[in-house]
């Protein structure tokens, strides 16, 4: 069931932003854009930089009407956030706790799309210590972290290679005890938006480092935006079929984002691989979710309100 209108002007947002995973600095600044763009929207928003310790407390004084949830990574994005704002009754937006933990763990959710027929990446879990001692499949291959986002821990091991990446272990703090390796899948980087039961378009990313990471996807000028993405129709649809699907499967709600991988150098098709589907996508001046949305006739201020309007409980 829908949830009822809310009028902004009777309406307060705790925009929840910041947090403690290694995605603190994205979340701020995705905090502080949706904080303005609601309040040019009209409703009553409070940024909170939220706190381990005091963030039950801070919610159970202020008593919002609804909370935005603007976090990314491990707590924000893996579902904890959302079972907090359940056991408190406060209705939140984005996706609920089980399609949030399942979307973070990047196995668990390569399967279910493997099931609903989206093409992924072969891959395997494997103890940091095999991947740090001897190359875990043949190369070219990507180890990166199980469970976490924003390309945090990615490293690409290529034919260049002297050897495995030794490091690993040192990078503990990242990866846990288990890292996972996948095939590198060649070629070029799309994305596609889900908002509420609408596949919005699809964008080209074309980053300025060696491929899209952390720095490519939030500074500055580190990576280009197409938006159409100029591939082929069939593709194009695909893509927003694949991200459909994904986002179904998961039981996600609101706004999610699906990055692919689209290999077109031995046909004109290709090979169109899906990464993962992102529960929290960036909402900064250069992310991507906001100008999906712009390209579909929605502004911030509106993709916001939107968001606002779709918060519940039981997601």
């Amino acid at each position: 069931m829908m949830t009822p209108k809310r009028w902004p002007d009777e309406t307060t947002v705790a925009v929840l932003m910041g947090g403690w995973s290694a995605e603190r600095k994205v979340s701020l600044a995705s905090g502080e854009a949706c904080y303005a763009a609601l309040r040019r929207a009209g409703f009553t928003a409070i940024m909170v930089d939220v706190k381990r310790e005091t963030i039950m407390n801070v919610l159970a004084d202020m008593k919002p009407d609804v909370a935005f949830n603007a976090l990314h990574g491990k707590w924000g994005e893996d579902g904890t956030a959302s079972a907090v704002l359940e056991t408190m009754g406060i209705p939140y937006t984005h996706s609920g706790v089980l399609a949030s933990s399942v979307a973070m763990h990047k196995e668990l959710s390569k399967t279910i799309f493997r099931s609903v027929g989206i093409p992924v990446a072969e891959g395997k879990i494997v103890p940091i210590e095999q991947a740090a001692a001897a190359h875990p499949m043949p190369l070219p291959y990507v180890i990166k972290p199980v469970a976490d986002g924003s390309s945090v821990g990615v490293h690409i091991v290529n034919h260049t290679a002297n050897g495995p990446v030794a490091t690993l272990v040192d990078e503990r703090h990242i990866f846990g005890d288990m890292v996972m390796v996948e095939r590198f899948i060649a070629g070029r980087e799309l994305t596609c938006a889900v908002m509420g039961d609408v596949a919005l378009g699809v964008t080209e990313i074309i980053a300025h480092t060696s491929f899209y990471d952390y720095e490519a996807k939030y500074a500055e000028g580190g990576s280009e935006h197409i938006l159409p993405a100029p591939v082929p129709k069939d593709v194009y649809r695909r893509c927003q079929t694949y991200a459909m699907k994904a986002h179904q499967a998961l039981g996600c709600r609101g706004i999610t984002r699906s990055d692919f991988r689209y290999d077109d150098t031995h046909s004109e098709n290709g090979e169109l691989i899906m990464l993962e589907i992102n529960t929290q996508p960036g909402m900064t001046g250069t992310s991507l979710v906001p100008e999906l949305a712009s390209h579909a006739g929605h502004s911030f201020e509106d993709l916001v309100t939107w968001m606002v309007n779709d918060a519940s409980l039981n997601r």
